[in-house]
């Protein structure tokens, strides 16, 4: 969202006619969902097992057949089991040889059951076959001091992944020094969505759409990366992959899904009557307060520590240093003029979008609609109780990573329905 005299304007970016721009209006009138969870396994606990002592698990995802796989960052290794939550096998493991992996950014399972992993240290996607057997790498490309990698997402049926290099969940970046001297990259003039064909040796990437960058901070310029200082309660990408390719997303304040292809950009415009909330004063004040008593519940041994490297050598900094700074930083925050209607969007294995919008306080989740792509309102599950899952299945599968409060990680896999 844009302000123009006074009045809010819904930013729509398309590489594609304007034209050919369907716009939907739904009911702004909320009809409750329910949904229901019929629990199938679980694995990670700490009496199963060996395999399954997992150390750090934040990514689950399944195939067409109903596996789950499920990646261990602690070991750098990808558990595959079947709809019982039998182990089937391993694939990976901490290394430098084909296969083998030491900074994963992001990853991603195929239809088929392929495995795709990006590594952005040696700037490369290693390549599985549905045996979990690796078949090749395909190199990024570009400049190889400066590099941006966000989300991962499958495109069903193709030799391709859709991503967004800035601007999204799981961002990834780095930069490498070239005869002293730190690379800048040019500033960044949207966020994109983009398709990448894995089918040769080095990626070919398109861009599908060109998602609205939000302004940043007045009077900074960009970071090295080109990326703009990003406002308090700036919009969010947000999207998701439908299965015939093409991308549902949101990036602007407004209530607002979006409906894009390769080639023709935006064709649908889902739309609910939900309007941002206007940031004022008294909102930024309580912002402000809510941060700063959350900073004074931390206990000193979540603030204290290693904050980063510099040749190689460890930053530390104590708990009252950082507990400052971080004070400091929360008195000089700037805010975007308006509050999100949307918090999160995904796309369920059916297609159905899942809508996570802004609960009652600017940070904190409210109801989740559900959308078909074509513009259908199907109703919307209450914020209680109800969570969107860590990863969508074929036949309703869902799975949800759960940790206990000795820190375990355990994946419940199950039968979602909702009705």
């Amino acid at each position: 969202m844009r302000k123009a005299c006074g009045i809010t304007v819904l930013c729509l970016v398309t590489a594609g006619p304007a034209s050919a721009r369907q716009l939907i209006e739904l009911t702004g009138e909320d009809r409750r969902l329910e949904s229901g969870f019929e629990e199938l396994y679980r694995i990670g606990t700490l009496g199963g097992e060996e395999w399954e002592q997992f150390g750090d698990v934040s990514r689950v995802a399944f195939d067409g057949a109903g596996r789950l796989y499920v990646f261990d960052r602690q070991v750098d290794r990808f558990f595959v089991v079947d709809a019982g939550g039998t182990l089937i096998r391993r694939i990976g493991r901490e290394g430098d040889g084909p296969g083998e992996f030491r900074s994963i950014t992001d990853w991603v399972v195929m239809e088929d059951g392929r495995l795709v992993v990006r590594e952005l240290g040696r700037r490369a996607y290693h390549l599985f076959d549905a045996n979990g057997d690796f078949e090749r790498m395909v190199r990024m490309g570009g400049n190889p001091s400066i590099a941006l990698a966000g989300l991962l997402i499958a495109q069903r049926g193709a030799n391709a992944v859709i991503t967004t290099p800035i601007g999204s969940r799981a961002f990834a970046s780095s930069l490498t020094a070239t005869d002293g001297r730190i690379p800048r990259r040019d500033p960044a003039t949207s966020r994109p969505i983009e398709l990448v064909s894995l089918a040769g040796d080095e990626i070919v990437t398109d861009t599908i759409v060109d998602g609205w960058l939000p302004p940043g901070r007045e009077g900074e310029g960009p970071n090295l990366f080109g990326l703009p200082r990003p406002l308090t309660f700036n919009p969010g990408l947000y999207w998701g992959v439908l299965p015939d390719g093409t991308v549902a997303f949101a990036d602007s304040t407004a209530y607002a899904i979006k409906i894009a292809a390769a080639g023709t950009g935006i064709s649908r415009v889902l739309r609910r009557p939900i309007a941002p909330e206007p940031v004022t004063d008294r909102l930024i004040g309580a912002e402000r307060s809510r941060r700063l008593r959350e900073l004074e519940a931390q206990p000193d041994d979540e603030l204290g520590g290693v904050r980063g490297t510099i040749n190689g050598q460890p930053i530390r900094r104590g708990a009252d240093e950082e507990r400052q700074q971080r004070r400091e930083q929360i008195e000089n925050l700037e805010f975007f003029s308006e509050v999100p209607v949307i918090r999160g969007l995904f796309v369920a294995w059916d297609g159905t979008i899942w809508v996570q919008r802004r609960g009652e306080e600017p940070e904190s989740d409210g109801p989740i609609d559900l959308l078909t792509p074509d513009g259908t309102y199907l109703g919307s599950l209450p914020a209680a109780g109800t969570a969107i899952p860590d990863a969508f299945g074929p036949g309703g599968l869902a799975a949800f990573i759960e940790t206990d409060e000795l820190g375990v990680k355990t994946v419940v896999v199950g039968r979602l329905s909702v009705g």
